[in-house]
């Protein structure tokens, strides 16, 4: 007999990986702010909700300091820290905190956002049903590229099919990374027998539960879900927080008379809106940042904590790190780091001639957003001068320089400066941080 409800349940959050489809965006994802709050915070509160309140967090040395920092001040939870050395897959994740895994556990990626109810789902199927494990299954209309579930008539899980063309998807079930286990000593069990090179053991695992005649069952959820794979899709993100949030002007702002908020706006502690601006939601001001004269902040932009949104800007649907400074500039559906500084006259340009969708290069290769309204991916520390055009799908290493005057046409690495020369030129930053 199982507790009521996710009581004795543990989540096992997995943010042991080293994220490499992001960049410029160095932060590890699950540590991004939204509406004040690092996702990691906004993942437990969801958990919570359905009753749970035990948390394993499998971390990596490069994080476990910060996510140490979070969950100290998350009150009624109980959190306990596993290292992951090197990141190896989610097997190696699970046995190097196989020494905390006790009873039930739910594996989650704490870079996929759900509602509640995907947990809710996965416990009530629990509490009613005999299975080894459950998996959770997001139920699509189009094309996805990850792995699908074949299931029977039962729903109990027959494969897993990865990535199959276009076309020939054997169901409309993909794989979420949201599994409850019963059992998790016998599925680490598994994994001392599992022979492969590659980081597939948990999904071999699986495969060898189904053939020792383990039952796997599938659980359909059709709720919200956005996986955070390519800088772009934090776009989703903020508009499901946005969209959830409630209007909100903290007593401690100050907003001139002059200045017009309209729609669903949330603004929090000692934000300043001067003369004449305009805050037309959904959008989230973070904590102590300034919205200048003239300036204009619309449709589902997000900016953090002590920025400056200078005179006669506009902001358009971007998302915005802390410690940002504008200026009589144009910023349109792009993601900024944090600690960037734009100079006067910058252009982030969001919209091709052609009005075909915006691609973005991830390592080296050209992946196609989806979007025909795409921005420039900005790095932390990064700087332009007066007069600066970024063209769409644009990337900006971190600690780099676009000059005055200069159209960047093509990805800036890090800690480099385009100068204008005969259209323009990259060199070394040597004004760069260090880290």
């Amino acid at each position: 007999m199982h507790p009521e409800k996710g009581n004795g349940v543990k989540v096992v959050f997995l943010c042991g990986g080293i994220q490499k489809r992001m960049f410029p965006i160095t932060e590890a994802k699950f540590l991004l702010k939204f509406l004040g709050k690092t996702l990691l915070e906004h993942q437990i509160k969801t958990a919570k909700e359905a009753g749970l309140t035990e948390f394993v967090i499998v971390a990596n040395s490069q994080n476990i300091g910060k996510i140490e920092r979070v969950v100290s001040s998350i009150p009624d939870i109980k959190v306990e820290l596993s290292l992951q050395k090197e990141p190896r897959g989610i097997a190696d994740a699970l046995r190097s905190a196989s020494h905390l895994l006790e009873g039930d556990i739910i594996v989650a990626n704490p870079d996929d956002v759900l509602e509640g109810s995907a947990y809710q789902r996965l416990i009530e199927a629990r509490d009613t049903g005999s299975a080894a494990s459950y998996l959770l299954g997001y139920e699509v209309q189009d094309y996805f590229p990850g792995g699908y579930l074949v299931v029977d008539s039962k729903n109990n899980l027959k494969l897993i099919i990865e990535k199959p063309a276009r076309g020939k998807e054997p169901s409309n079930l993909v794989n979420i990374l949201l599994h409850l286990h019963t059992d998790p000593k016998r599925l680490l069990q598994y994994a001392e027998t599992v022979k492969t090179r590659r980081d597939d053991a948990y999904e071999r695992i699986l495969d060898t539960m189904i053939k020792d005649k383990s039952t796997i069952q599938v659980v359909p959820y059709s709720g919200f879900w956005a996986p955070i794979k390519y800088p772009w899709h934090i776009f989703a993100v903020v508009r499901q927080f946005l969209d959830h949030s409630q209007q909100y002007i903290s007593p401690s702002a100050h907003i001139s008379e002059k200045a017009v908020i309209k729609d669903k706006v949330v603004i929090d502690d000692n934000v300043r809106v001067f003369e004449n601006a305009v805050i037309r939601g959904p959008a989230y001001i973070g904590p102590d940042s300034i919205i200048g004269n003239n300036s204009l902040v619309r449709d589902y932009s997000h900016i953090g904590a002590n920025c400056v949104v200078g005179y006669s800007t506009e902001v358009k649907g971007s998302y915005i790190g802390d410690e940002c400074w504008f200026h009589i500039s144009y910023i349109g559906d792009s993601i900024i780091g944090e600690k960037c500084s734009f100079g006067a006259g910058t252009i982030l340009s969001n919209f091709r001639f052609d009005e075909k969708n915006i691609s973005a290069k991830i390592e080296g290769k050209p992946i196609n957003s989806g979007l025909n309204k795409f921005g420039a991916i900005v790095g932390n520390n990064s700087k332009t001068g007066v007069n600066v055009s970024v063209m769409p799908g644009v990337k900006i290493g971190p600690g780099s320089i676009v000059g005055p005057q200069v159209c960047l046409t093509k990805d800036l690495e890090p800690n480099r400066m385009a100068v204008l020369g005969q259209g323009y030129k990259t060199i070394k930053n040597k004004l760069a941080p260090t880290v």
